[in-house]
This record gives structure tokens, C-alpha cells and sequence, in this order.
């Protein structure tokens, strides 16, 4: 991958994360997304159980008919003169009104119907009513652009029996439950034909404000409280803690005339069933079985107090704005850095929404947890991924290009080009030492053999200079044709380079012989080698062109090793060694004890004023005859 292709697949990146982004978000805000929802589940039930339980409002209480209840009054269900009777104590005791969450479908004896509708026509009352949808789950969230629109419409209202209708108001019981089974929202309104059937809470909560609701753009006036609603008219419940959080008295307290008339004096009284296998029962994130009379209630306290969790257009747009800039942010966090402090941004990032929205939703806010979250993960991981594969793609490549690179370079000439590209970029004056060496005879050998055999002899030549300069971190600075250049010090200098250099030329002197007593009795005779070793200040640089450049040394320690090699030749020895060298080298280099070292003599260098100190050196196991 080119490297000016990098911000184009970014910025398609960019584009594609936020495009994504804003389908959910368009999706979300229409209110059809039944897989956000499942995960959103466990997330808000996570964000109930951080919050805790909350102080229930004392405007409310239950009456429930319960196992104790049951057990005075002596059958169950209750029957409807003994309601009428509760209800008629309720009415005595100062309750502010009624709330029936008892179903009374059927017609039952005349006198018992009666009766339990003079009850309810005493004091304000709300009985209750059930709607039936077609398909296996009510829908409560449409997809149509009208509030309206979006009201769960019922196959039919079951109401209760007609005497009842005319003596108190009329409210439906449904809820909408998640795919757990828990409780989210109340519809405050169901579409029933061609006419809109308010909710149970409703209708309470419109009693007790003496105020018929208000329908506005997604939510409803009830008195002075204003309800902010969800899509379609839905009040999403914020549960007050588990069972009993709204203060609940047994029913069979009022029937044997214990409960004092202040505990529910002045109250919105629910009276509904939490009998064991009478009762209808919800799971939410602070009890597995709360009964659905204390739901009722808590969507009553709602709409009374104005304690609602809020989740309206408002809301929503923000998790809309969100799930677009999120992954968006996101894959260029990506794109910034992909180092663990990248994903450390990226993780802290989501980490942050995520626990916005827990603060929000303490608050009274529900701002979606799971939307921004699926809108930032497949981008993540498909830009994620997409680039590490591009990485590993430009790393093979770079790797074949370094492979190929060694070939040319040294290998710690290439190691450090890579860590530092502005090596050598300008000249460097340092010490080093320097080894030549050159085959003698090789010239008028080539004019013999034929090309290929040419090839083979050189390659094996160079193959052994390359691997004893390595062996002593040695750069072949370059090879020309059958001499080459050793260099000690680049890329960094050392103080046992001189060292290093002589141990070189031992070794260098003992394979070539060794190589060349393999080669064909012809070639053999004819060949022959010299070596000049010097140390002293080089300019170590970069030369060649903008385009192709190589890495060298100059100066006149390169010019005085390189004119040793004739010394050595002159002499018929195997190694001419500078005193500089030695000198670099200290005493405890021994690698010349293998063979025999000259006295110190002065020698003239071609091209050069004056002399320099010269020693020659011999292996034992041979004298060769080297010639220029």
C-alpha cells in the first residue's frame, strides 16, 4: 500500500462509519430496531441497578388483594360484593380516588353488579379495561412519521360490564414488555377503530388533575404536568426499586378494620390482585416478580409526579447525533494511532458514552447505550481489520524489499537505515578501520575462462569476504569486480574495531587460501591474493544521486589501506598492516600469533609524500607468492 493512498482510505472509511451511523440513527428514530432493543435490555437494567432503588412518591398506595386477603374473605377471586365493600372503606378512609385493576368482563348477579357500581360512582374511579392485538406480541412502536400514526392499534377493547362503564371511567391495562418479559413502556394511548382509548395511568392521573389530557408533539398535558412521551405515545417506565417500593397494605387490613384511615387518607389508591397464581406478575431489573398491580401504580406515580424517565424526539435525536459521530471518531482514533494508546482512545471513547449514559438515566434521561455502540463496532473492526491487513500486506513488502535490500547492504547497515532513514545524510568525520583485498591474476584468468565459470569464481570470493566481515561486524563497503572493501566503525564505531580488523584479515587470509586450493589445478595457479589493513579518520557519507545513492567512506585512510595491498604484494606477504592499526588494536589482540609479523619498517605509499609504518604477516602453514 502507497502511503498517499492511506488518507483516501481513511477518508472513504470516515465516509462509509458515518453512513452507517446514520441508518441506525434513521432507523432508531422511527423505532424499528428490534435488535438494539434486545441488547439495550441488559444495558438498562445494568443502569437501573447503578442508580439503586429511588423513594417511591407518597401520593400513591396499593391495596392488594393477597394471599392473607384470601384467606379472611375465605374464596378468590374476591366477589364483587366484598369489592364494593373495599371499595366503600377505601371511600371512608379519604382516599383521593380509586384505581381498579380488576378485570370485570362478565356480568355477574345483579345485586353483587350493582352494588360494586354504587361503590365506584361514590368516590372518582378508573376501572380497568384490556386491549387484544392480532400476532403473538403487541406492537407498540410504528414506523409511520405521525405520532399518531404510531398508537398501537387494537383488534379489540374488553371492557368491563355496562353498569360499571356508566359509573366509573374506563383505562387499559396492556404494557409493552421487552423479549424478557420485562416491562418497558405503558401505552398511554391505543387506537381502538377510528377512536383513541386513553391508558389506565392516564385516566387516573386525569382524575386526580380534574383535567382532560392534552395531546401534543410527543407528549400529553395532564393538569400541570407535562408527560414527555416515546414514540407513539408510550411512557417508559423508572422503576422505583422491588416489590413494595410503592407502600402496599394487605386488603384484609381494610376488611377486619385494622388500617388506620391516614395511610391512605388523601391518596391515589390502586387496588389490583398480588395473590399467589391469581395475580399477574413482570420481572424488572430490581425484583424477578413484581406484581402488575405496583406497575400500574409506578405508571400512575409517573404521570402524577412527573418523575418519568424521559426518552422522547429530543433524546433520540442526541442518540441519533451520537451513532453518527461516534464511529466516525472512532476510525479516525483508528487511523490516528494504532498503538494500545489508539485502542486505549477508542476503548475510553465508547467508555465515556457509555457512562454518560448512566449518569443521564440517574438523572432521568434515557439516552440509548446500545445504538451509538452498534453504529461504532462494525466500522472499528472493518477498518480495524482492513488496516492491519493492509500493515501486514506494507510489512511483507517491506520485509521482501529489506530481503532484497541485504543483498546490496549489510545487514546492520539496513537495520540501521530502517530505525534512522537520515543516516549519513550529511557526512561524518570518524575514526575506522579499513581492510582491502584484491585476487591477483584474476584479470588475465578471465580472459581464459569462460563468463559463467567467471561468475562462479567471483561470487565464491565475495561470498567468503561478506561472511568474515560479518562474523566481526565488518560493512563491505563495496565489492569491485575481484578486490573488495571492509569497514570497521559504521554503522556505529566501537573501540575494538581495530581488533576486529585484524582478526578480519587472519581470517580473510586463511580462507582465501582455503578457497583457492578447491578451485582446478589451472585457475589455482593462476590465482593469488593481497591484503592492506589501516586505521585511521574516514568521512563516512552517503554517495551517489537523489535516486541512487550508497554508503561509503573517503579519505586518506581509504587511499593509504588501499595502497597496502602493493606493500604486500612487494613482499610476497599475505597482510600488510599499518602501525596505526596495531597501535588501535592494544596489546591484547593476539589474532597475529597464528602467524609470523615483521618488524616495523617504512614503506612508501604510491601517491603519497613521505612513509608510513608498515608489518607484514605470514600464516605458518604457507608461503605464498602474491603478485601484483
Amino acid at each position: 500500500m502507497k502511503r498517499r493512498s492511506r488518507p483516501r482510505i481513511t477518508v472513504i472509511a470516515v465516509l462509509l462509519a458515518g453512513l452507517w451511523g446514520a441508518s441506525l440513527a434513521w432507523s432508531h428514530w422511527r423505532g424499528g430496531i428490534g435488535l438494539l432493543d434486545r441488547i439495550e435490555a441488559p444495558l438498562t437494567d445494568l443502569r437501573f441497578l447503578l442508580q439503586g432503588p429511588r423513594p417511591a412518591p407518597d401520593s400513591i398506595a396499593i391495596i392488594a388483594i393477597d394471599d392473607e386477603t384470601v384467606q379472611t374473605a375465605g374464596s378468590y377471586p374476591l366477589s364483587r360484593i366484598k369489592v364494593a365493600r373495599l371499595i366503600d372503606a377505601v371511600g371512608r378512609m379519604g382516599a383521593k380516588m380509586v384505581a381498579l385493576d380488576l378485570l370485570f368482563l362478565d356480568p355477574g348477579q345483579a345485586k353483587a353488579d350493582q352494588a360494586l357500581a354504587t361503590a365506584v360512582s361514590k368516590i372518582p374511579s378508573v376501572l380497568a379495561a384490556a386491549a387484544t392485538f392480532d400476532g403473538s406480541a403487541q406492537t407498540l412502536l410504528g414506523s409511520s412519521g405521525s405520532e399518531l400514526d404510531r398508537v398501537p392499534s387494537a383488534r379489540s377493547i374488553l371492557l368491563p360490564i355496562k353498569s360499571l362503564r356508566e359509573a366509573a371511567a374506563i383505562g387499559a391495562v396492556n404494557l409493552s414488555t421487552d423479549p424478557s418479559g420485562v416491562p418497558r413502556h405503558v401505552p398511554l394511548l391505543i387506537r381502538s377503530g377510528d377512536r383513541l382509548v386513553p391508558s389506565f395511568p392516564l385516566r387516573a392521573a386525569a382524575i386526580v388533575a380534574r383535567h382532560d389530557p392534552i395531546i401534543g408533539r410527543s407528549q400529553i398535558d395532564v393538569g400541570p404536568q407535562t408527560i414527555s412521551a416515546d414514540l407513539g405515545y408510550s411512557l417508559p417506565l423508572r422503576f422505583y426499586g422491588p416489590r413494595g417500593s410503592i407502600r402496599t397494605f394487605s386488603a384484609s387490613e381494610i376488611i377486619k378494620g385494622r388500617l388506620n384511615a391516614t395511610a391512605i387518607r388523601n391518596k391515589v389508591v390502586v387496588i389490583g390482585a398480588t395473590v399467589t397464581g391469581g395475580g399477574d406478575f413482570f420481572p424488572t431489573p430490581f425484583d424477578s416478580v413484581l406484581p402488575g398491580v405496583e406497575v400500574m401504580a409506578t405508571a400512575i406515580a409517573h404521570l402524577i409526579e412527573g418523575d418519568e424517565l424521559i426518552r422522547d424526539w429530543r433524546v433520540r435525536l442526541v442518540d441519533g447525533g451520537v451513532a453518527v459521530a461516534l464511529p466516525v471518531l472512532l476510525v479516525l482514533l483508528l487511523s490516528w494511532h494504532r498503538s494500545i494508546w489508539g485502542f486505549v482512545a477508542i476503548t475510553g471513547a465508547a467508555l465515556l458514552w457509555v457512562g454518560l449514559t448512566a449518569v443521564t438515566f440517574a438523572y432521568g434521561i434515557w439516552l440509548s447505550a446500545a445504538l451509538p455502540l452498534a453504529a461504532a463496532t462494525p466500522p472499528v473492526i472493518l477498518f480495524g481489520g482492513t488496516r492491519l491487513w493492509l500493515d501486514r500486506k506494507r510489512a511483507e513488502e517491506l520485509a521482501e524489499e529489506s530481503s532484497t535490500l541485504r543483498n546490496f547492504q549489510s545487514p546492520s547497515l539496513v537495520e540501521k537505515l530502517r530505525r534512522d532513514p537520515t543516516f549519513l545524510a550529511q557526512p561524518v568525520r570518524q575514526g575506522a578501520a579499513l581492510i582491502f583485498i584484491d585476487l591477483s591474476g584474476f584479470t588475465g584468468l578471465s580472459e581464459i575462462i569462460g563468463p559463467d565459470q567467471t561468475r562462479e569464481i567471483i561470487r565464491g570470493f565475495h561470498t567468503l569476504v561478506g561472511d568474515e566481515a560479518a562474523q566481526r561486524h565488518g560493512v563491505v563497503g563495496n565489492f569491485m569486480g575481484d578486490g573488495a572493501m571492509v569497514i570497521f566503525g559504521i554503522p556505529e564505531p566501537s573501540s575494538d574495531d581495530a581488533c576486529h580488523a585484524i582478526v578480519t584479515c587472519v581470517g580473510l587470509s586463511s580462507r582465501t587460501q582455503t578457497w583457492l586450493s578447491s578451485l582446478p589445478a589451472p585457475i589455482r595457479s593462476r590465482l593469488g591474493f593481497k591484503i592492506g589493513a589501516h586505521y585511521g579518520t574516514i568521512i563516512a557519507s552517503r554517495l551517489g544521486t537523489d535516486h541512487h545513492q550508497h554508503i561509503t567512506a573517503i579519505g586518506d585512510t581509504v587511499n593509504v589501506a588501499s595502497r597496502l595491498m602493493e606493500v604486500a604484494a612487494t613482499h610476497r606477504a599475505e597482510v600488510a598492516l599499518s602501525e596505526d592499526l596495531l597501535r588501535a588494536a592494544r596489546a591484547g589482540c593476539s589474532a597475529l600469533e597464528s602467524g609470523l609479523l615483521s618488524g616495523k619498517f617504512e614503506a612508501s605509499i604510491r601517491g603519497r609524500s613521505g612513509t608510513i609504518a608498515v608489518r607484514l604477516w605470514r600464516s605458518r602453514t604457507g608461503d605464498q607468492a602474491n603478485t601484483t
